[in-house]
């Protein structure tokens, strides 16, 4: 299952292990911080708040009421070891870029959850001698960023290594035990028959180790799916290879069943549109499936042109859009409803007044606030939301908006 990551993006998981806790009092060096419903967690679309030119996530919290977030990447360091980086290069245990994100989504009311794997680069399981060590390597990623989740994507090569999974889903046992109260999913590839022979190989893993997540989910895309009809016919026989796996009848398979599509354009030129999401959404909800994320926010808005030039980007959805609609379906799925004209919808046409006097000059050390003004490139900026740091510009899913010239 191709993923696109260091370009364009890596996909939700082809095997992910998402934790989060309704009930975890975890901690972080602000002090105590509160979970959120496990709903949340399961909802929550992946960001990349290193990468993938990544959006403002208090932007997109004020524009759909989204209030967890799926953070990408924690993998090996590329020289060697068994600790946790960012993107194989950046080591957590110095790490300040991403915990000012994530205190920034915290100071809103919302939460995260940091993803561990994706697509490329060398995953903590490959390298750690055993499931004990993996598990250390990812409780510092926990007691650094003080989380009540976790997100366990793992993908190419690790996802054909037996040893390998087999240190990754012992690590997540262990973290489950470790910290009463996780709620703990595990996502694996999905194909029109449910999952490949990986994917099954691995619940018979869990199986075997006795661990049992809240949620097994699939990524019915990158396969040759066609739509939402085909991404619901997958869920239906993923979810009769989970009764068959461990004896469970329909309902409590899809109790614990999730979903984790990909938006727009996806890796292999698969289209889903807003409409294929919101029917797997009604499908989700319906048969009471317990997550329902996507892959990204990143790319959750429109290309320059619609299309992208035919090609797959890791920045924008390659389909019409506004800025974040597809988000607005996970806050659906979290039980919540988006509010009715999120201010990320594009602003009508301005025309630019000349002549007309220029307020202060914006400063990119400065904090603006929804209706603050500021002046730059000889023009008039009106703020739509919280911002700092970003540049004033025409862009539909930015924080600014052309008042004229000045």
């Amino acid at each position: 299952m191709r993923r696109l990551r260091t370009c364009l993006g890596a996909a939700a998981a082809a095997v992910s292990v998402a934790v989060g806790a309704g009930t975890l009092a975890a901690t972080d060096a602000a002090g105590a911080t509160s979970a959120l419903s496990n709903n949340w967690y399961a909802a929550a679309p992946y960001l990349m708040p290193l990468d993938n030119d990544p959006p403002d996530a208090a932007a997109i919290m004020d524009a759909t009421g989204l209030k967890a977030f799926q953070l990408a990447f924690v993998l090996a360091p590329n020289g060697g070891g068994c600790s946790p980086t960012w993107g194989g290069t950046a080591a957590v245990s110095s790490d300040t870029a991403v915990k000012a994100v994530i205190d920034k989504i915290r100071s809103k009311g919302g939460d995260v959850s940091v993803s561990i794997g994706g697509y490329g680069g060398t995953k903590l399981g490959q390298v750690c001698a055993d499931a004990s060590a993996t598990a250390a390597a990812y409780q510092q990623v926990i007691t650094k960023y003080g989380l009540h989740a976790v997100d366990f994507d793992l993908e190419e090569p690790e996802y054909e290594n037996t040893a390998a999974i087999r240190n990754e889903i012992g690590a997540a046992k262990i973290l489950q035990q470790n910290n009463p109260g996780l709620y703990v999913s595990v996502t694996t590839a999905g194909t029109a028959d449910g999952t490949g022979w990986f994917g099954k190989q691995m619940l018979l893993e869990a199986k075997s180790q006795g661990f049992t997540p809240n949620n097994f989910s699939i990524m019915p895309f990158d396969g040759g799916f066609n739509g939402a009809a085909s991404q619901t016919s997958a869920l239906t026989n993923f979810n009769q290879i989970l009764q068959s796996t461990f004896g469970w009848d329909q309902a409590t398979a899809y109790a614990h069943e999730g979903f984790s599509g990909m938006n727009g354009r996806s890796d292999t030129g698969e289209i889903f549109t807003q409409a294929d999401f919101q029917t797997v959404l009604d499908y989700a909800t319906g048969h009471h499936m317990d997550r329902f994320t996507f892959w990204s926010l990143n790319r959750d808005r429109q290309c320059a042109t619609p299309d992208n030039g035919g090609r797959t980007s890791g920045t924008c959805s390659s389909v019409a859009q506004n800025a974040w609609d597809f988000a607005t379906y996970s806050v659906r799925f979290a039980g919540a409803t988006p509010p009715s004209t999120p201010p990320t919808t594009p602003p009508p046409t301005q025309t630019p007044t000349p002549g007309g006097a220029c307020t202060s000059a914006w400063s990119p050390t400065a904090v603006y606030t929804a209706g603050d003004e500021v002046s730059y490139g000889q023009h008039n900026w009106k703020a739509k939301w919280w911002t700092q740091n970003e540049t004033p510009s025409a862009v539909p899913w930015g924080p600014w908006q052309d008042e004229g010239a000045c």
